[in-house]
């Protein structure tokens, strides 16, 4: 039996749809028994929330005031703690896991996997690497303990269907004093999750300001959509780094991926290759966005933008 614990991501209220993902991957491996380990503070409702995700044997929830902020240095020594008699653990490739689980490798001296796209068996796994144009198989040796990132654009979410075990756990452990919460500082949105969206708007460097994002902004909210940008928008200062897609942004898997001004590097093209439907909007026709696009227009954004929110009005 392959016991796997998948470390949950939340956000103090929610558990994050990466987690469905997880377990998704972890449900492909045979043989499988999977839990779900929950760090929070007062963390009943989200333990509730686990233990509906379909195929989780069971949830482990450790409340603590220390696991109040989710801080990897502080969560990483207890799933060392926790994760002795299992085969494999589980985090997602988000910010989060990409924080985490290399600690929690380092702390069992051994090696990660990142972003697994693909189940061969229970100790191989498929990874892209040289930004998607390649695709790895990685074996590990049966001695080895699997810790993974897993690339929740590769997976569908699990359903919530279930009524899993719950299982609140104390741990005498002596936490590192090193890393303290100091503060939160994030762009504020109505607009969905960039990570979790159905459908992105994305703006690119062709914006030319930060004052013009406001169509793209304006696009996304008529379409009930997320709002995203290149990194080379980024790296202008037009729009905040939270909103980057691309290999060193957010990898995202949306129904509609809608590319306005962005010319489709390969970095970015990373970030988007699991998208349902992709439209380009450019004025070069010559973009290399336009290789990989379902749809594809050529114009100016400037003009074609305004018209397509003048027909979303009507």
């Amino acid at each position: 039996m392959n016991k796997i614990l998948v470390i949950a991501e939340h956000n103090g209220t929610d558990i994050n749809g990466s987690t469905n993902k997880c377990v998704t991957c972890a449900d492909n491996i045979p043989e499988s028994e999977i839990d779900v380990v929950v760090f929070s503070q007062k963390g009943a409702a989200l333990a509730s929330q686990a233990a509906k995700i379909d195929g989780v044997n069971k949830v482990i929830i450790i409340d603590s005031d220390f696991n109040e902020h989710n801080l990897a240095a502080i969560i990483a020594p207890q799933i060392v703690c926790v994760a002795e008699d299992y085969s494999h653990i589980f985090g997602p490739s988000t910010t989060f896991g990409k924080d985490l689980m290399p600690r929690v490798a380092a702390l069992m001296n051994t090696n990660q996997i990142s972003d697994i796209m693909g189940v061969m068996n229970a100790r191989s796994f498929r990874r892209p690497t040289y930004a998607g144009n390649a695709i790895l198989t990685v074996e590990v040796i049966e001695s080895e303990k699997i810790i993974a990132t897993i690339r929740t654009a590769s997976f569908a979410a699990a359903g919530n269907d279930n009524n899993a075990d719950i299982d609140n756990v104390t741990l005498d452990i002596q936490l590192p004093d090193h890393t303290k919460f100091i503060s939160l500082q994030s762009g504020k949105s109505d607009r969905p999750d960039l990570q979790t969206a159905k459908k992105v708007v994305s703006g690119g460097r062709a914006l030319a300001s930060e004052e013009n994002f406001k169509i793209i902004y304006d696009l996304a909210d008529s379409l009930g959509a997320g709002a995203g940008a290149s990194r080379a928008a980024v790296d202008a200062g037009y729009v905040p780094n939270e909103m980057q897609v691309g290999q060193t942004g957010k990898i995202i898997a949306p129904d509609l991926y809608i590319a306005i001004g962005i010319s489709g590097a390969i970095q970015h093209l990373t970030g988007i290759k699991d998208a349902g439907t992709i439209v380009a909007i450019n004025k070069d026709e010559d973009a290399p966005i336009f290789e990989v696009a379902d749809i594809g227009l050529v114009g100016d954004l400037f003009k074609v933008i305004p018209e397509l929110q003048a027909a979303l009005e009507k």
